[in-house]
């Protein structure tokens, strides 16, 4: 069975949107991952589709109703996870990521307006998902970030698994840097080591590389990063200074 993501939102035609192209809309077209998205005024009692309403104790916006959301969820619900994309949710993962590209799939509920009544995220016990410390206008955005990480590590999808292997977040550190032709370009050349043939020196600068991006650009996942080494007695990781990327003269 294809891994399945259900999208409720006010804009199915969202949808697929860029991931009907390139990796994800192949792997759409194969069946290695199936869509369905719904729209949540389907699921409004009124001859106006309304799904929204004022909110209690005052202030600006409108709130999606709980009845309203409650049908739509109840239409997609089963074995996969629920999950409410808000900037008050927890922030995204990569490990978040592969646990939910290795499951059934996801059903992902979109907002709009000031957000969602509290009480449908408690009955329906959602996970909320962010997926950065800004605000977008609804979750569909949010939804395509969350869909398009997911399906790229799906088998099958990506050519090359090691790719996936290497990449930031994969090991805790952000990706080293990457060259190709020319060697020379603009007044910068390609570092030495990458044209030695030298296999165990290009691991190891490579290596060298992502600490350092990672000590110098997210201390929160170098952090993270030494203290899982710590705890599974590794050697100590680097501190010295790492050779930096070719600059220009």
């Amino acid at each position: 069975m294809s891994w399945r993501a259900g999208v409720l939102t006010l804009f199915p035609e969202m949808f697929p949107g860029p991931l009907g192209q390139s990796l994800a809309g192949r792997a759409l077209e194969g069946g290695l991952w199936a869509l369905e998205s719904r729209d949540i005024r389907d699921f409004a009692t009124d001859r106006h589709r309304t799904v929204d309403d004022t909110p209690f104790g005052g202030g600006a916006g409108m709130v999606m109703r709980p009845d309203v959301l409650d049908a739509a969820l109840a239409s997609m619900a089963d074995a996969r996870p629920a999950i409410y994309l808000t900037p008050r949710g927890r922030k995204l993962t990569q490990a978040r990521v592969r646990s939910l590209a290795a499951g059934p799939g996801v059903v992902l509920l979109c907002g709009r307006y000031e957000g969602i009544d509290q009480r449908v995220i408690e009955h329906r016990a959602l996970e909320e998902i962010s997926v950065g410390d800004y605000v977008l206008s609804g979750g569909e955005p949010a939804a395509l970030v969350l869909l398009d990480a997911c399906i790229r590590l799906l088998p099958g999808v990506m050519g090359a698994a090691a790719s996936a292997e290497e990449e930031s977040f994969a090991a805790d550190l952000l990706e080293y840097p990457h060259y190709t032709r020319p060697a020379e370009w603009n007044g910068l050349a390609v570092p030495e080591v990458l044209l030695s043939g030298h296999h165990q020196a290009v691991a190891e600068w490579r290596q060298a590389q992502a600490e350092r991006a990672t000590r110098e650009r997210r201390p929160d996942l170098w952090a993270a990063h030494a203290d899982r080494s710590v705890s599974r007695g590794e050697p100590g990781l680097r501190h010295g200074p790492v050779a930096a990327a070719p600059t220009a003269p």
